[in-house]
């Protein structure tokens, strides 16, 4: 077992067992279910919708280069710089190069999970930069020195009590902050970082191949500030965010915010063109656009798990998933949790570190179900453990269990052999460890239903 399976299986123990933990995710993801149910009514066809989406994502996938160098082309058309980075020390190694040429000290950053990929923050840091989250969540979470629970709800795993209790230790404000006082604190005290950053950072939900356009949606403004005030923009966005054509937000943008938050549309959203253009009042002087591989292009390579690059990170799976609703985010102590992290976790960044999580899902299906572009996230886990065992990710010890296991299933003069003690015994020798200690051994009966039906008519 490696060192990533050990962690996510002792964190995902003590997480099982925290029943605080478990009411505050019962109830936040409660909140998001009601939410979900009335965002839907708005479509009097959502099948139809989810299935354009799938075949728009799927589109795209399969031709991802020729929409990227459209993209590219006509991105630079509006005065915007294209940086290529092949993974996450790359793009962070030329985020702090665009900052230092502007003798950047602090910067002002929007959500954006592949940020957190990278790690720029930590980065940033070491190289005396000051980076502020200024999404709400987020900021709670910088706070907090934790990384995002959740890939649309960082602090889901936090009360309004957790949150009033940490503003009261790190900033001093009362111990009985209400949520509207917490987000007027920081509402207040955020606004002069906007006035002194020298840069902005941000991610992008889409990338338009048609007119070069970066797509974001936000729900607080922080973004549009964070683009507004600075004289440099910095994008980070992952290669697989291409959709082709502004058109297409009139599908993308309603499924993203029905199925992320349940709502019909987000608050806010805006369509960036390249940096400010002359008769322009608003926005950076320079705008640059980091496209982070970082082992998509592993996961694209794959034919059957390619098709995950299609998500829209709405985080649907992760709120429908038994298993992150019971562990939470954290103890899959990787950027991407819940289901969807389990397909492409392995593939960006190793199958031999990170092929359990692909065995963390009851296949149930529920991820696949509620996925707004139709990915069949649990046949993908499968797909991942078949690759894991054909790379020879697995113990000589499994190999040889499964080889005689396959052999007496394939054989019914094999599967009667033995007897129920020797069958029962070799359960206990072999499997007990991977059953888990928390399920009771299955017990082989003494007769076979095959030998009882035999007997009933009298079949020798």
């Amino acid at each position: 077992m490696s060192d990533r399976a050990t962690l996510f299986y002792a964190a995902a123990e003590k997480n099982a067992f925290d029943p605080e933990l478990r009411k505050k995710l019962q109830f936040n993801i409660g909140q998001y279910d009601k939410k979900v149910a009335q965002g839907k009514l708005q479509y009097s066809n959502l099948e139809l919708a989810r299935t354009r989406a799938a075949a728009l994502r799927n589109k795209v996938i399969e031709n991802l280069d020729k929409y990227l160098i459209e993209f590219e082309a006509n991105f630079i058309k509006r005065g915007g710089k294209i940086i290529w980075a092949q993974d996450g020390d790359e793009a962070a190694n030329e985020v702090v190069a665009a900052l230092k040429k502007i003798n950047a000290t602090a910067v002002v950053k929007s959500k954006s999970m592949v940020t957190e990929e990278i790690h720029l923050n930590q980065r940033l840091a070491k190289e005396n930069i000051e980076s502020l989250e200024t999404d709400l969540g987020e900021y709670i979470q910088q706070l907090d020195e934790e990384p995002p629970f959740h890939i649309v709800t960082p602090a889901m795993h936090k009360s309004k009590e957790d949150v009033a209790k940490l503003f009261h230790e790190k900033k001093g404000t009362p111990e009985d902050f209400s949520p509207a006082q917490v987000m007027a604190w920081v509402r207040e005290h955020t606004r002069e970082k906007y006035l002194k950053a020298e840069a902005g950072i941000t991610g992008a939900n889409f990338l338009i191949a048609e007119t070069g356009g970066v797509a974001v949606s936000e729900n607080e403004g922080n973004a549009l500030m964070s683009m507004a005030f600075p004289k440099l923009h910095i994008v980070v966005a992952g290669i697989e965010k291409i959709i082709p054509s502004l058109s297409d937000l009139d599908l993308f943008w309603p499924l993203l915010a029905t199925h992320g938050t349940g709502q019909q549309l987000t608050v806010y959203n805006t369509v960036l063109n390249g940096p400010r253009q002359a008769g322009e009042t608003d926005g950076p002087e320079e705008m640059i656009l980091i496209l982070l591989d970082n082992g998509r292009s592993n996961l694209l390579a794959q034919t059957e798990q390619r098709r995950a690059l299609g998500c829209i990170r709405c985080g649907a799976c992760l709120n429908a998933c038994p298993v992150y609703t019971t562990v939470g985010g954290h103890a899959y102590n990787t950027t991407y949790s819940g289901p969807i992290g389990a397909v492409i976790t392995p593939h960006q960044s190793g199958m031999n570190e990170w092929k359990h999580l692909s065995h963390a899902s009851s296949l149930c299906g529920k991820c696949t179900e509620v996925c707004p572009v139709k990915i069949d996230v649990h046949k993908l886990l499968l797909y991942n453990r078949r690759d894991a065992i054909s790379e020879g990710l697995v113990t000589k010890t499994e190999n040889v269990m499964w080889f005689f296991w396959k052999g007496a299933m394939l054989k019914r003069s094999k599967m009667d052999k033995g007897g129920a003690k020797l069958k029962n015994f070799m359960l206990r020798q072999f499997f007990r460890k991977s059953w888990g200690d928390r399920r009771e051994m299955p017990v082989v009966a003494q007769k076979s239903f095959n030998q009882i039906w035999r007997e009933r008519k009298g079949i020798r």
